[in-house]
């Protein structure tokens, strides 16, 4: 890994890139990739992908996803050792902890539910059990229960995906109260927002709508990409309800917040994924379920023609809605293809969430063919 880490660098100053400038690129942080570099963080996948991407040439061997996976089942957590040694904790642990939670949200980019929430909850359980039994003074304390809220969240997030309901509104609370605890009123409005958007797709609408409305007030002073998102959530919660003012009026403060980014803000790791093209997905999926697929269908095509090709599950998931937008526009041989694309996906990686979505989208197809079969033009 270290050898790995040497030849990222390497790579990186041949092109004349500086740290800041390949963070920007590649969506990482800028103190995560200098770990990286130097080896005292693993050379994940996604990093490795991201990296080729943006150098246009391949370096090293490809790492195998599911087996750094099973290494982080296997291994006790810096915390459990720590324990182990004393209770006292500082910076050191911390700081460990911290870039784990990195790492496992960017696993989540290439590994499935089944494979990575055993993973996360273990995480997740070693750092809170630190944060009940350890000491430490008040300042790692924050950064510990900061730690908590982030595994808590990305477990409720994998949890969601897996189907897994309640054990995943059950994270998002508890990372709530972390949040609280940690003084974090950001940390607290993604948890929530996160929430919002599993209610809106399988529980109470006019719910999700209050959830959503109340993480985006309640991060006020939030950075510009963390309100993107947070709004972003919004314009969904309200695109479910079919309220399309409500639905345009949060993706134009979308649009707004997101151009106010900069290299000089620095944003939480937690948004790294954030793009344009997929707020164009969002802006998409909204549209779609305002009624408005001719909208849609050329913000998803452009979106999946310049999305990441190793994040099957986001692209899976995006085709569905492609082929959503294609199906209620009338245009039933394309919606088929851009479906039949998103099985072949499917069958590769497990995700419940996806094939949910292919099972709905299938029944929208059957239902579209046989109203067109019984009223020909």
């Amino acid at each position: 890994m270290t050898d790995l880490g040497a030849q990222l660098r390497a790579a990186r100053e041949a092109a004349g890139y500086s740290l800041a400038r390949m963070a920007a690129l590649t969506h990482f942080s800028k103190p995560y990739l200098g770990l990286v570099e130097t080896g005292r963080r693993a050379v994940t996948a996604d990093v490795l992908d991201r990296y080729e991407q943006v150098l246009g040439n391949a370096i090293g061997t490809a790492l195998d996803p599911l087996r750094v996976t099973h290494e982080w089942l296997i291994t006790d957590s810096p915390a459990v050792e720590q324990l182990r040694c004393g209770r006292a904790i500082g910076d050191t642990l911390i700081s460990h902890l911290e870039a784990r939670v990195i790492e496992l949200r960017h696993l989540d980019d290439t590994i499935g539910s089944t494979h990575l929430l055993p993973v996360i909850t273990k995480e997740l359980a070693e750092a809170q059990a630190v944060a009940a039994r350890a000491t430490y003074p008040d300042d790692v304390g924050v950064r510990l229960l900061t730690v908590v809220g982030e595994l808590a969240q990305l477990a409720g997030w994998v949890a969601s995906d897996a189907g897994l309901y309640p054990q995943a509104q059950q994270h998002y609370l508890s990372g709530v109260h972390a949040a609280e605890q940690a003084g974090d009123k950001t940390l607290g409005a993604q948890l929530l927002s996160s929430l919002a958007y599993q209610i809106a797709n399988i529980g109470k609408r006019e719910d999700a709508l209050l959830i959503a409305r109340s993480a985006v007030k309640g991060a006020a002073g939030a950075t510009p990409i963390v309100r993107a998102l947070l709004l972003e959530r919004l314009a969904w919660a309200a695109a479910r309800l079919k309220d399309t003012e409500a639905t345009r009026r949060a993706l134009d403060a979308v649009d707004d917040a997101y151009e106010q980014r900069s290299i000089d803000i620095c944003e939480p790791e937690w948004v790294y994924w954030l793009n344009r093209s997929e707020i164009d997905v969002m802006a998409g999926r909204c549209y779609i379920e305002t009624g408005a697929p001719w909208a849609a269908e050329p913000l998803l095509t452009s979106a999946l023609a310049s999305y990441n090709s190793s994040h099957l599950r986001e692209v899976a998931l995006y085709q569905t809605w492609l082929a959503e937008s294609y199906t209620r526009a009338g245009e039933l041989d394309a919606a088929c293809t851009v479906l039949g694309q998103a099985r072949v996906i499917a069958d590769r990686i497990e995700s419940a969430r996806l094939q949910r979505r292919i099972t709905a989208i299938d029944r929208l197809i059957t239902k579209r063919a046989h109203t067109r079969t019984r009223n020909p033009i």
